[in-house]
């Protein structure tokens, strides 16, 4: 189940390292991968650290079957429109984190 699926660019050796600095600014600015092509070899993806370290954040979270589990019904809750916004200091609030 995917949540988000953007178009992914494919790029060919050459023409990755032909145009890096470019390639590399897609991927910072846009979030997308760039899939790299190899003759002979297998291909390797050009991700922003950005989007990588969000990537390992979400496996972390998800190796625990109790909290996949959490977060899911959360998603499918959110999905549902069955809960309502609300401001981050009213979440403090009532979870009992405000700055007294």
């Amino acid at each position: 189940m995917a949540l988000y699926k953007s178009p992914t660019l494919d790029a060919t050796y050459t023409h990755a390292r032909a145009h890096l600095a470019a390639l590399c600014d897609h991927v910072v600015a846009s979030a997308e991968e760039v899939i790299i092509r190899r003759r002979g070899a297998e291909d390797a993806a050009l991700i922003s650290a950005a989007e990588l370290r969000s990537l390992q954040a979400t496996a972390h979270e998800l190796r625990s079957p109790r909290n996949a589990e959490r977060l899911l019904r959360a998603l499918h809750r959110t999905r549902a429109h069955s809960t309502v916004p609300q401001q981050v200091e009213e979440l403090r609030r009532e979870a009992g984190l405000d700055e007294a």
